[in-house]
């Protein structure tokens, strides 16, 4: 019997409201089954949200209570799954935990609405949320079959860079492969969250589990990630699915953009620096600013203002490096390109400070601890020189006058600042040998178009391959060395599950 199902993954954002966002995926869930998928993932956090940009006031040996309000915004936006903060396992999947008098169910109806969604579509669902759990916020994936209902449920066990101050660490007993059966074919599934991609570990406890279906959730839009699940595809011989939200910077929720107009005091404190008076003038007819680097070279920009003082202010976020790097002037503007995955931001300055931003089509992404920075106007060509600086043999070293164009150049970075993707997506369908499938997809969500399908990827997958890709490469098995080789995960049992 052939054992093929249709895949498909979402790429769909979340929300204003957590009703918003539901009925959302109800659309897009009917729009799937349209389509003749069995299996549908959602987006990391897709119910809940993912922070992007937000700092939540928090800086070392700081907090701003502005942070504590966007806090309370966020850990009501989360869903309640009836869960404790432990996590009860089998009791709250079998629902024998006790409920509240008055209540036929635990939480806040978050499960029991999934649960309808999948019965009535005949599809698989597996969804990325953010559970609320006692005091604390997780991160999280439910599978909800259409016939067993909640299968199982996991939480994050590893949040990444600045995700670890508002999510808890999940305990690894919920990287549990589940079963189900659909149409005849068997699966195995089992998922990782973002960056738990990146943990060899992590991910050989699922390949021990013997997974047919490997689903990767996540935030990371770089062009990074494809590589990354094609390696996880060869590697586990495991049909992959992975899916991200594609978001624009109005987008954002209102108590995340509302903060970003408050000044921390704590994280954004401010250095007098003086120019150095061993620097030997070549021009003296302006007033330098001057960055000394490692080794006694010097950088020398060129003052703006002829009026301006001789002090600059420069904020840390500006400070010079040590190891040589070109920078800036002191308070001058200039563009960066910012990428972001996770929790984790990577910001990288270009040589020339007037140098272009990206093309609209490219994604810029930000994390929430490093928001990006609106794209600066072009300077004004008649009250802006060229950058310049002095080298060790007193030579100077001028960068082309990039700003001739200035209405055209106003005019492209006005247009980039006022709507940017701060996560472009790149959802993705991986076959067991490593070749791709469908996508990865950019810049588009649910919503874009009406009832457009095109933030869907969908395709048939023969899930024999799997066994087929095996013959040379198991690595929970043949090729494995167990024999050699331990891996222990406390509270997990690395056979694979009965089916």
């Amino acid at each position: 019997m052939p054992q093929k199902l249709t895949v498909a993954v979402a790429q769909s954002r979340t929300r204003d409201t957590l009703s918003d966002t539901l009925q959302a995926l109800e659309c897009t869930t009917r729009l799937a089954m349209s389509r003749g998928a069995h299996v549908l993932l959602f987006p990391e956090a897709y119910l809940g949200g993912y922070p992007r940009t937000c700092t939540f006031g928090a800086s070392v040996g700081a907090r701003d209570p502005i942070g504590r309000e966007q806090y309370l915004h966020y850990f009501h936006a989360a869903v309640d799954l009836g869960d404790t903060p432990v996590g009860a396992g089998d009791d709250w999947i079998e629902r024998t935990l006790p409920v509240a008098k008055g209540k036929n169910y635990r939480g806040d109806g978050t499960r029991e609405y999934l649960e309808r969604v999948a019965r009535e579509t005949g599809v698989l669902l597996i969804v990325g949320l953010i559970e609320r759990a006692g005091g604390s916020l997780y991160c999280a994936v439910v599978y909800v079959d259409s016939k067993r209902g909640t299968l199982g449920k996991r939480r994050k066990v590893m949040p990444t860079g600045s995700e670890r101050l508002v999510w808890a660490q999940g305990s690894p007993s919920t990287l549990k492969a589940v079963t189900t059966e659909i149409n005849g074919v068997k699966l195995t599934l089992a998922a990782a969250i973002c960056w738990e991609n990146c943990m060899p570990l992590l991910r050989q406890s699922l390949y021990s589990q013997n997974v047919n279906l490997y689903l990767a959730p996540t935030a990371d839009a770089r062009d990074t990630w494809l590589p990354l699940m094609r390696t996880v595809a060869f590697e586990g011989r495991t049909v992959v699915l992975s899916a991200n939200q594609c978001v624009r910077k109005s987008q954002l929720p209102s108590w995340i953009t509302a903060g970003q107009g408050h000044t921390n005091v704590a994280s954004h404190h401010t250095i007098e620096a003086k120019p150095s008076t061993s620097f030997r003038s070549i021009r003296r007819r302006r007033q330098p600013s001057m960055t000394t680097l490692e080794g006694s070279h010097e950088i020398v920009w060129p003052c703006n203002d002829p009026n301006a003082p001789k002090t600059t202010k420069i904020t840390q976020e500006n400070l010079p490096e040590t190891g040589g790097g070109i920078h800036p002037s002191p308070g001058a503007e200039y563009h960066t390109n910012s990428t972001a995955v996770d929790g984790v931001g990577v910001t990288e300055q270009d040589a020339d400070p007037f140098a272009t931003l990206s093309s609209p089509t490219q994604s810029i992404m930000t994390s929430p601890s490093e928001p990006h920075p609106d794209p600066p106007s072009v300077p004004d060509p008649t009250k802006c020189r060229r950058k310049s600086i002095i080298t060790e043999d007193e030579h100077e070293i001028t960068w082309p006058d990039h700003t001739a164009d200035t209405k055209k150049g106003a005019a492209s970075t006005s247009s980039l600042s006022s709507d940017t993707y701060l996560s472009g997506g790149g959802s993705c369908i991986v076959g067991p040998m490593g070749n791709v499938l469908a996508g990865p997809i950019w810049n588009v969500s649910d919503g874009d178009d009406g009832d457009d399908s095109s933030h869907i990827l969908i395709t048939e997958v023969d899930f024999e391959d799997c066994e087929r890709g095996r013959l040379d490469l198991d690595v929970a098995g043949s090729y494995s060395r167990n024999d050699a080789f331990k891996l222990t995960v406390d509270g997990l049992d690395l056979n694979p599950p009965p089916i």
